[in-house]
């Protein structure tokens, strides 16, 4: 099987580009630099040079904040660059596999209450911030132009590649003393080596539709903080203080709920990873990452 990942420079498609290095499959990545999804033609002629069996589109515009500012080029890209690799996917018979977001729903304290285990794949989506808005967006022009797409949602994304939350905490508890994280916001991570896998999986079983591919557990980013200190032994160092939301200024508004519902997956036979074995797993990589340079 080949399978072209665009974004292939950021931390979802680093990722993937090192699971398939020495597998059967065929991997062809596509930095932002190599290829602009917003390129209409650009796109339909990487996919006739390299015909794939399969896209794996990790391209898209994620600085949450920025994206108040730059309405237009986060709509440019989550919204009409999968437009366009849908479109190219479906005339040439191409399965498309788009990741979007938990953002995507309103992450309400009220719909906390109501889906105590999470949002499921067919809920009503209702963003509240322009990342959201434009990753739904792209959703819609996927659903709308058909073909056979795979779109997955995931949540609190972090690997060891690119920057994600994890990341920050570790060094900032390399370089402060205290640290101050919120501590009403719910939610839980997404692993980028246990998505890829369950990614590959879907595929494999030539699964379509909406999944939702998250670990397992409900927590605060102040709880995944309050691991990462006690895994890295800085718990006794630094001083971790809770914040409520709107002590943590930001342009965009967070959700107060995040948590998906991965029923469905786990119907497909794939379990979710408990977030502590994930959150393990991701600092030995990071440790053996840091040995190496």
């Amino acid at each position: 099987m080949k399978l072209l990942i665009t974004g292939a420079g950021g931390q979802l498609g680093m990722e993937w580009m090192e699971h398939l290095e020495g597998t059967r499959h065929q991997p062809a990545g596509y930095g932002s630099g190599m290829l602009d999804i917003t390129d209409k033609q650009a796109i339909q002629k990487v996919l006739d040079d390299e015909q794939p069996d399969v896209v794996i589109n990790c391209a898209a515009y994620t600085a949450v904040d920025d994206a108040e500012d730059n309405r237009d080029k986060a709509f440019r890209v989550n919204r009409d660059g999968a437009a366009y690799v849908a479109e190219a996917c479906k005339t040439r018979g191409i399965t498309m596999v788009h990741y979007s977001t938990d953002y995507v729903f309103e992450g309400s304290e009220r719909d906390q209450k109501k889906l105590p285990d999470g949002y499921p794949e067919h809920h009503p989506a209702n963003p509240q911030n322009v990342y959201g808005a434009s990753k739904r967006a792209g959703e819609e022009e996927i659903k709308r132009i058909g073909g056979d797409w795979l779109i997955l949602r995931v949540s609190w994304l972090c690997g060891v590649y690119g920057n994600n939350f994890i990341k920050t905490m570790l060094r900032f508890s390399k370089e402060r003393d205290e640290l101050k994280v919120v501590n009403d916001q719910t939610g839980c991570p997404t692993f980028c080596s246990d998505l890829v896998v369950k990614t590959m999986k879907l595929v494999e079983m030539e699964k379509k539709g909406y999944f939702h591919i998250s670990s397992a557990g409900a927590i605060t980013w102040f709880d995944l903080t309050e691991e990462i200190l006690k895994l890295t032994g800085r718990d006794h160092r630094v001083q971790l203080t809770a914040i409520s939301s709107e002590e943590f200024a930001s342009k965009a508004h967070r959700p107060a709920f995040s948590l998906l519902n991965c029923e469905k997956l786990t119907r497909a036979g794939l379990n979710q990873l408990n977030w502590k074995d994930g959150l393990e797993r991701l600092l030995s990589r990071v440790n053996e990452i840091e040995e190496e340079l």
